[in-house]
């Protein structure tokens, strides 16, 4: 019923535990975004930002054909509205969650994904400190966001577990690589603890998209290619009428 085109990064992995959570049967469909898969013509025609997951719905409560959803968000608030879990319907408990997602999706994701991205940049390309700094100052300053959060209530959006915590976990599970001191946010540690700790957490983001690929199958000529397909992306032209 739910094909899920995924990739085992922060993002796929924020659907694959709210999916386990759930209980619901799903098919991953790997979307290799190392190798490109994500700019197909046939991809882009779910997935137009070229960036993944993307859920599709074989069996949308409207009926109908398949119904494609893309952005980890809305597949999120998709699923938690379909199933009637994890995401309160009410004005008050829906905009608490709401606001939440929406600040892990603006700033926790890309924020910590630009610091990832600036932290392995090749010196080729010149002197990385400014921007070292900024979204390593910037991803600090995140986790003090969750801690203040998180000194007063047990779960992000308050007294309940929802997908306000599923989808600010994964962009944290590599605290370490981050740089962060788990000792100076001690409201955030025992969230994180609590959640690391949950079955379908644990199954969620161990799910995979088939076996590694072996760097050294890949030649030269195939790196080179990857290259100029992922960095220094630009608009891509529209159809012809």
């Amino acid at each position: 019923m739910l094909d899920l085109h995924y990739w085992p990064t922060p993002n796929g992995k924020k659907v694959t535990i709210l999916l386990q959570e759930l209980g619901v049967a799903y098919n991953i469909v790997p979307v290799n975004i190392g190798r490109g898969d994500q700019f197909t013509d046939a991809y882009l025609k779910i997935g137009p930002n070229n960036r993944m997951p993307v859920l599709v719905d074989h069996e949308p409560a409207e009926g109908g054909g398949p119904l494609s959803v893309f952005e980890s968000g809305s597949i999120m608030m998709y699923l938690a509205e379909k199933f009637g879990k994890f995401w309160p319907q009410d004005v008050r408990g829906k905009y608490e969650v709401n606001q939440w997602v929406v600040w892990q999706m603006a700033n926790q994701g890309p924020k910590t994904g630009e610091r990832g991205h600036f932290s392995r940049v090749d010196p080729k390309h010149g002197d990385q400190a400014y921007a070292q700094r900024r979204f390593n100052d910037e991803v600090h300053r995140m986790y003090g966001v969750l801690n203040n959060r998180l000194y007063d209530r047990p779960w992000i959006a308050g007294d309940d577990y929802t997908i306000a915590d599923m989808i600010a976990y994964p962009w944290t599970a590599s605290w370490e690589l981050q740089g962060i001191d788990m000792g100076e946010f001690q409201y955030f540690k025992r969230w994180w603890d609590t959640m690391a700790a949950r079955p379908a957490v644990v199954k969620g983001m161990a799910v995979v998209a088939g076996p590694p690929e072996d760097p050294a199958t890949v030649t030269p000529e195939e790196r080179e290619r990857r290259m100029k397909l992922l960095y220094n992306q630009r608009a891509r032209p529209a159809p012809a009428a």
